[in-house]
């Protein structure tokens, strides 16, 4: 393996698999990497066994070759060079060499058969495309609301797909997010309906990449087991958890006892002033009066102090007094893309929902915190 490559390109690859490169007492090799040229190709991959990501990038193939190595020294290397070109030769005993104008170092490596084998789709006929961008934008609304720990079906995201539409929806148990995406935003050739789990490691990992990538389209193909989001330069596989999503539709209010329509970027910052008045649960409560024109953010802390935040809204509906974590609260609006945000309550002890007022498509049910 010989390759010159811009220093650019190198940080770019490494960036999409630097976070999955993992400790593992059992496999030390999954510190390492794969760096392999082949085909007019430079492929950078690493996989922590349950999710496998590979990034393409561009460079002078002098001679393939391939060898695994520790990311986390090969990255600080990287990232400290002050130059355009980087040379990398594969030397013997399978070491990497990394030459530039003024700079030399040897790293030892692992042959690239010791590598564990990232898996690949075995049927990838069938497919949804979706615009990066978009896609970017509609797990970012959801990804916020899925458990961290907790059972592992409820630590994913549910993708529904009914042929017409594609639903995404994320839960916690104490919140839920859901978005419906039409057959006008993206194609398909399945013709049939499935529902399947997708790790929240491999969501954000989507979302992490479509933040450097929002141009062109990504290509998701599935099997019995595995998914995989392939983009122009990028490929991420991950498995798929097993297990039945929980059916939450009848936790969905519909109607409402009373009804706030206010302004989304006052909220948000009504919510981080209240939040510094706040103890372990975070608890801030939204006070409304009997035909009041704005609703009143509060939040008291013992040794601290109490907060009061007043935001004129449109209310419809009866006086309530409900609290709420307030991070949860802003994991669910920080995302929108609309001016203003509507918020349904049902009293002090049922869920809200809260929604875009432009975009039906999305909504959010939190549950208060009970007093």
């Amino acid at each position: 393996m010989k390759f010159i490559v811009l220093n650019k390109n190198l940080k770019d690859g490494l960036r999409a698999i630097e976070r999955i490169a993992e400790e593992n007492s059992n496999l030390p090799i999954l510190k390492n990497f794969l760096i392999e040229s082949f085909e007019n190709k430079i492929k950078l991959a690493a996989t922590n066994l349950e999710l496998g990501i590979i990034s393409f990038i561009s460079g002078k193939i002098i001679e393939n070759g391939g060898l695994t190595i520790p990311l986390n020294l090969f990255n600080s290397i990287i990232n400290n060079l002050q130059v355009e070109r980087i040379n990398l030769e594969l030397t013997k005993n399978n070491k990497l060499s990394i030459k530039t104008d003024n700079y030399q170092a040897e790293i030892q490596g692992i042959k690239k058969e010791e590598f564990p084998i990232i898996p690949k789709i075995k049927n990838d006929e069938f497919y949804l495309k979706i615009q990066n961008s978009e896609l970017k934008n509609i797990l970012s609304l959801i990804v916020g609301a899925a458990a961290q720990e907790n059972r592992p079906e409820l630590n994913g995201i549910l993708l529904d797909y009914q042929t017409t539409l594609l639903k995404l929806a994320a839960t916690d148990t104490f919140r839920l997010s859901e978005k419906t995406i039409f057959n006008t935003q993206f194609e398909s050739n399945i013709d049939k309906n499935f529902k399947i789990i997708i790790p929240l490691k491999t969501i954000q990992e989507v979302i992490r990449g479509l933040q450097f990538n929002e141009e062109g389209k990504t290509a998701i193909f599935f099997d019995a087991n595995q998914i995989l989001f392939k983009t122009e330069n990028t490929e991420i596989i991950s498995r798929l958890i097993n297990g039945e999503y929980p059916d939450y539709q009848q936790i969905i209010p519909k109607n409402f006892e009373t009804e706030i329509s206010l302004n989304k970027d006052e909220l948000i910052g009504a919510l981080k002033l209240a939040g510094v008045f706040t103890d372990q649960l975070n608890e801030i409560k939204f006070i409304i009066k009997e035909g009041a024109k704005n609703i009143e953010v509060f939040s008291f802390n013992q040794s601290l102090g109490e907060n009061r935040y007043l935001i004129p809204a449109k209310i419809k509906g009866a006086a309530a007094e409900v609290a709420f974590n307030w991070r949860f609260l802003l994991d669910g609006i920080k995302n929108l893309a609309s001016e203003n945000v509507f918020i349904g309550l049902n009293g002090s002890a049922k869920p809200a929902l809260i929604n875009s007022l432009k975009d039906s498509s999305w909504f959010y049910v939190l549950m208060p915190i009970k007093g």
